[in-house]
């Protein structure tokens, strides 16, 4: 089958994919893979993710409370429908979400994404209920590696809800690419959408940031310099048209793994 390729389960690639078995070394290069959750409402935000690289775990998350930002590394807990650190329980409930699977150089990558679904629980010691993101990964990426990326959720001036995913960098054939927006639930595939180099904007969606994740490391083996606002978003989306209001997220991050 050519790759890149966006369906269903049943019709995939005959590749080493989720939730099967794959190596941890294919052609040279370790796998790559984590479940990334994101709760987005007009009061709160946070994200909670796990990430493992060759089979060494990392665990991040981080909350806006409104005011500020509070992070960590420790405490994550990440079960089907279920996300939890210090300081945040929330629920969900999963669905089959958009699949991709693309080439990357010689080797393949996988993502599937899930959007707009209800998310509640707690935040911070408080009743929190909004709507989440959840980007499950997996590959065999190149050691070089850079994308930017942008997931949210909102309400469209029609009244209709909307979630989106848009990237470049990974996943981002031209026919057959992760780039999605949900109207009332229904996925549409859209065209590329530029990014601002700054992270404002992506295509004619615009980003106020509120809150800033940053990350820079350079190590022997790894090496990474992450930057992710949490913000306010409004303009337009395709298919979905303007936006009413808008919440989530902008990421830029250029890894070498």
């Amino acid at each position: 089958m050519t790759l890149p390729w966006r369906g269903a389960a049943p019709d995939r690639p005959d590749l080493p994919l989720p939730p099967a078995r794959m190596p941890l070394l294919r052609g040279g290069r370790p796998l790559k893979r984590w479940r990334w959750v994101g709760a987005f409402s007009p009061v709160a935000m946070a994200c909670v993710a796990r990430a493992t690289i060759g089979g060494i775990p990392v665990t991040w998350w981080a909350v806006w409370d409104g005011e500020r930002l509070r992070e960590g590394t420790r405490g994550v807990k990440l079960r089907p429908g279920h996300a939890g650190a210090p300081g945040l329980d929330l629920a969900f409930e999963e669905g089959e979400g958009v699949e991709v699977v693309s080439a990357h150089g010689a080797q393949h990558i996988w993502t599937r994404k899930q959007a707009g679904m209800p998310i509640r629980g707690s935040v911070l010691g408080r009743p929190f209920e909004g709507r989440g993101f959840v980007d499950d990964s997996a590959g065999y990426h190149a050691r070089h590696t850079a994308w930017r990326w942008s997931a949210g959720v909102g309400t469209a001036a029609s009244g209709a809800p909307v979630a989106w995913n848009l990237v470049e960098g990974v996943h981002d054939g031209l026919q057959a690419s992760e780039r999605t927006i949900w109207v009332d639930g229904e996925p549409h595939h859209v065209p590329p959408q530029p990014f601002a180099d700054d992270l404002s904007s992506v295509g004619e969606l615009r980003c106020e940031p509120l809150a800033v994740r940053k990350h820079r490391q350079n190590r022997v083996l790894v090496a990474s310099d992450y930057e992710m606002p949490f913000g306010r978003f409004s303009g337009a989306l395709p298919v979905a048209g303007t936006l009413r209001e808008g919440w989530g997220v902008m990421e830029r991050h250029r890894v070498r793994w």
